[in-house]
């Protein structure tokens, strides 16, 4: 489960199209400005998580497992497998994997959510109709009531135009997957070292994937998937074509 045939990484909207490949790696070496400023941004964003990470550990210690955040469910998982495992090698994830993963948690999930509530914004106030059509579903669900998590999941036309969002402004316009050990995929063999990139946003756009009308705004595209995902709990577009943040058989938490 901790270890794939490859790592995950993505590149957000305030970055360019291939700016990983592009990146020199001897200008992080360079004591620039900006550099001297990245590296006390880090430290401190890594004092801090350091600090939440053990504060946290020594409450499991004394009092049991809190696994009612990610960090809880996060740590609580990592200290079960290395019980189960404790007489293998490699098991389990250091403190410095911890603390990626909280960065993961933090960086990736607001900022991905932030850019689809803002573009859906704007598409709303583009497309008024739409923007009826949601409101009247929300006020049919649940009324005066407070949204519950039962209730969103009956949201067919909020969740329409929430995947049609994604696939028009995709938070990620690309996926970069390095394999460190050799794998196949499908008739091709990839030796470690590899880089396979994924552009998100071509695919969603893409007019022999999405019809004709692939750059216009129309969730009713959606409306199959929608039923589908409340028999699968999945999202289920034919041959992957729909990718709003990654596709992986590891769910990503952020």
């Amino acid at each position: 489960m901790l270890k794939q045939a490859y790592t995950y990484n993505s590149v957000n909207l305030n970055q360019g199209p291939f700016h990983k490949v592009k990146e020199q790696p001897l200008n992080c070496l360079l004591p620039t400005k900006r550099n001297r400023r990245m590296k006390e941004i880090n430290r401190e964003v890594r004092a801090l998580l350091m600090g939440i990470i053990n504060k946290r550990q020594k409450t499991i210690t004394v009092a049991g497992a809190n696994n009612d955040d990610l960090l809880g469910l996060l740590l609580e998982s990592n200290d079960k497998d290395i019980q189960e495992n404790k007489n293998k090698k490699n098991v389990g994830m250091d403190i410095e994997v911890v603390i990626q993963e909280c960065k993961l948690f933090y960086f990736a999930g607001q900022e991905t959510t932030s850019v689809l509530l803002v573009w859906t914004m704007v598409v709303l106030s583009m497309h008024s109709e739409w923007q009826v059509r949601a409101r009247e579903e929300v006020l049919q669900v649940f009324g005066k009531n407070k949204p519950d998590f039962d209730g969103l999941n009956h949201l067919k036309i909020v969740t329409m135009i929430l995947y049609e969002v994604l696939r028009l402004y995709p938070p990620v316009l690309f996926l970069v997957w390095s394999t460190y050990k050799n794998i196949k995929l499908g008739e091709i063999s990839l030796p470690p070292g590899i880089q396979l990139i994924l552009p998100i946003v071509l695919l969603h756009h893409d007019q022999e994937v999405w019809r004709e009308d692939a750059k216009e705004f129309k969730p009713q595209r959606f409306a199959k998937e929608f039923d589908m995902l409340l028999l699968t709990k999945e999202i289920t577009c034919n041959k992957v074509k729909f990718l709003p943040q990654y596709f992986s058989t590891n769910k990503s938490i952020a």
